[in-house]
């Protein structure tokens, strides 16, 4: 029986599974593309790091983003690696347009290790709406706090019985999620059998490729999500 190719995503990190969606981006597999077979031919002609002329290398125009063809990167967050006359080096600029720090991962790479992955906070989404999930409780310390304590203990129980009669969603956690992004990836890859559900599957994991993947950076490692 041949082993499962989709395995080794029940141990996936929050960063990991950032990754995998992104690397299923037709736009960041082009980019990659374009910047790998530039990036080898600066190597040719420089050497490669850490022993290329590094003097030589930042002369050559190659050596800067944008990509040819390719839009002026808008001002992302964090800081990006630039020279002299704040050209951005090219390894830089496609990581700043993709949300990471270190040097393009190649898209065939599955789950590089932790280390290899460094995430650009993602940005703040615009006017962020209160979680239905949260819930605020304020105590009286000049009160005695057992009875308080059993009172704001009645209050969460019946908010979550609440919001599950409403039929809201718990909080998204890299652990209640892993199986559904799971057959996310299957539909993705055409390894699940067609249904009803797939194609709801195949929209929500389309939106995760194209960008989406940026609000799994918002869940913390511990598995809350972030605020």
């Amino acid at each position: 029986m041949a082993a499962d190719p989709y395995a080794h995503s029940a141990t996936l990190t929050r960063d990991q599974w950032a990754w995998e969606f992104l690397r299923r981006n037709p736009d960041y597999q082009r980019d990659y593309r374009a910047f790998i077979t530039i990036w080898r031919a600066l190597e040719a002609d420089y050497g490669a790091p850490p022993n290329r002329d590094f003097s030589r290398w930042k002369r050559d125009p190659r050596a800067y983003g944008p990509l040819p063809g390719d839009a002026e990167l808008a001002a992302p967050a964090g800081e990006l690696c630039t020279v002299d006359d704040d050209r951005v080096l090219l390894e830089c600029w496609i990581g700043a347009k993709w949300g990471f720090h270190k040097f393009p991962l190649d898209p065939a790479r599955t789950a590089p290790a932790p280390d290899e992955l460094s995430w650009r906070p993602p940005p703040h989404p615009d006017a962020p709406a209160e979680p239905p999930y949260r819930l605020d409780l304020t105590f009286d310390l000049s009160l005695p706090l057992p009875p308080q304590l059993e009172a704001a203990k009645f209050r969460l129980v019946s908010r979550a019985a609440e919001l599950r009669r409403q039929g809201q969603a718990a909080p998204k956690t890299v652990a209640n999620q892993c199986a559904r992004w799971t057959q996310m990836l299957r539909v993705l890859d055409g390894a699940a059998t067609p249904d009803a559900d797939a194609a709801d599957l195949l929209d929500e994991a389309k939106a995760l490729v194209a960008g989406g993947y940026r609000e799994i950076l918002r869940l913390a490692e511990g598995g809350v999500e972030a605020t």
